[in-house]
């Protein structure tokens, strides 16, 4: 029991866990998240033993008074638990990928199909397992699309070995565009190669998912850890987009109303006025994203021009730091800052980010 709990606990320190230490083969194997996670299915032994150890106890006869299978009883019966209601929920969504996308950074984005049944809000996470990669392990990843979306999305980093697997997977069924980006590769439903299958199981709480209740957002991410505010950001501009639909059609109709006055064919507001909605909380939001490399912005780069291009009212302002320049004061920063800056005024577009949104620095 002690060198089964010794075992899991050497392989579960920071240095094993993301491979800071390097070993030959075959003993890399020891290395990784894959030694961290089944190593620690370790506890089955030490529970069992556990148990033999409390029945066999020699200080007390009576069965009853042998009360470790009982402590024991509820971790186990709720863990056996969630794991047979995952596995039978990892059946219950079907996806099917429809846009495959690597972009700088060892970023791989997962645009599938959206089941009927699947309801999330934004902030939200979900499991997901690729069977290529490995048929037991599930990994939770924050959804970047929004409710309204007809579509689920993620944008997962490649940050350990099941990741660095699940783009090697990914990638040999992407193809380079005739002209993109540079290290860009991107697949879908039209490409020839076989995409793998997913399952998913969600979707799962998180603290940002009660943005609706407040009237003002600040946002803050770094990295790839904006990933559950891109998906605020989404939903926000759908509501501001739908909103804006809304009143333009109210003022057709009543323009439409006031020309035809007098006349039997006048509509009425119960067969043509849409259905109101309740009107979103949130008057301000603000988005603040650091990230050290240049790469970073193809990431979002989508989300960013939408909200420069459809946010009229100013409800979403979007600030994004850059923090690999050139320290403050050096001449190949100002030169960069005075050329960033005349081409936003002339373009719209910041050169370092190549949207809408200007790019800051922060060293």
């Amino acid at each position: 029991m002690l060198i089964s709990m010794a075992i899991a606990f050497t392989l579960a320190t920071r240095w094993f866990r993301r491979s800071l230490i390097k070993f030959p083969k075959p003993f890399d194997r020891l290395t990784g998240f894959n030694a961290f996670w089944y190593s620690h299915h370790l506890f089955a032994i030490v529970y069992i033993l556990l148990i033999i150890h409390g029945v066999f106890l020699y200080l007390v006869r009576e069965w009853y008074k042998k009360t470790t299978w009982m402590y024991l009883s509820v971790p186990i019966l709720l863990y056996s638990g969630e794991r047979a209601l995952r596995f039978f929920r990892s059946g219950l969504y079907t996806v099917r990928l429809l846009k495959v996308a690597i972009y700088p950074g060892n970023v791989l984005t997962l645009h599938m199909s959206k089941p009927p049944q699947f309801r999330y809000k934004s902030g939200q996470y979900m499991f997901f397992q690729c069977p290529a990669v490995s048929p037991f392990e599930w990994h939770p990843f924050s959804i970047t699309s929004a409710p309204g979306d007809d579509y689920l999305s993620v944008h997962i980093r490649q940050l350990g070995d099941w990741t660095q697997e699940l783009r090697r997977v990914f990638s040999e069924a992407c193809e380079r565009p005739e002209a993109g980006m540079s290290g860009l590769l991107r697949a879908d439903e039209t490409t020839t190669k076989r995409l793998p299958k997913l399952l998913i199981d969600g979707p799962y709480g998180a603290p940002a998912q009660d943005y609706r209740k407040y009237d003002v957002l600040l946002l803050v991410g770094l990295g790839i850890g904006a990933t559950p505010f891109i998906s605020i950001l989404k939903d926000l501009l759908n509501n501001i987009v739908k909103m804006e639909e809304q009143a333009d059609l109210v003022s057709d109709i009543s323009r439409t109303s006031d020309l035809t006055i007098g006349s039997n064919d006048t509509p009425t507001s119960s067969k043509v006025s849409p259905k109101r909605k309740k009107a979103v909380r949130t008057t301000n939001a603000y988005f603040y994203w650091v990230t050290r490399e240049q790469g970073s912005f193809d990431w979002f780069k989508g989300v960013m021009n939408e909200v420069a291009e459809l946010d009229q009212r100013g409800l979403i302002e979007m600030h994004n730091y850059l923090t690999s320049v050139y320290e403050e004061g050096d001449a190949r920063s100002t030169l960069i800052t005075m050329v960033q800056a005349l081409n936003h005024a002339k373009n719209g577009v910041d050169i370092v980010s190549g949207t809408r949104v200007m790019t800051n620095y922060f060293v």
